[in-house]
């Protein structure tokens, strides 16, 4: 079974946020193959489902972006999946909204939710789409700028790059993620 694991903040007052953009593509993965992301399990709500033949997870962890780590810990022991079937769709301040970035091993650069996935799997080597927010104006706090919601004049760009992050997820499941990686990294 492939797992893919969208990272945001569970409440209705983060749902638009740069910080929810995984949770936003999962939604949006989950409406075009008519999967149900409500059963609540492992700290996460998890829906179940078949995309291009193959069986899905989808995950959204629900501990706040912070302990994200503890939701994947907590569905790999309990229906013991692999790491290298799993791919974590999260936002990046370094890279430009309307770009993501396809990558099977690094630091957290400083996010949170990577680093408590690092800490909770014991390993930076695990596939990833990076998300482009873009960073902040000068004197703009990066904890105020990701739980702001998108501007209007961003939304297509937000729409191109959920988009993508939804193709790239589909390509992977009859592809190696190094052929996803060099389809989907321009």
């Amino acid at each position: 079974m492939k797992w893919f694991v969208g990272l945001g903040n569970p409440g209705a007052q983060y749902e638009k946020t740069r910080h929810n953009i995984g949770f936003m593509a999962l939604d949006e993965l989950a409406r075009r193959h008519n999967i149900d992301i409500r059963q609540s399990k492992c700290k996460a709500l998890v829906g179940d489902g078949i995309i291009g033949g193959q069986k899905v997870a989808l995950i959204k962890p629900m501990t706040y972006m912070n302990l994200s780590g503890e939701a994947v810990r907590a569905f790999m022991d309990y229906y013991k999946v692999s790491l290298e079937d799993m791919i974590v769709v999260y936002d990046d301040l370094d890279t430009e909204i309307g770009r993501n970035r396809l990558r099977y091993q690094g630091s957290a650069g400083g996010h949170n939710g990577i680093k408590s996935i690092i800490q909770h799997t014991g390993t930076q080597t695990f596939n990833r789409i990076r998300m482009g927010i873009s960073r902040p104006e000068p004197g703009y706090a990066v904890v105020d700028y990701v739980l702001s919601p998108f501007a209007k004049k961003e939304r297509p760009l937000l729409d191109d790059s959920i988009q993508q992050a939804c193709d790239a997820l589909e390509f992977s499941l009859d592809h190696t993620f190094e052929q996803t990686m060099a389809k989907f990294n321009r």
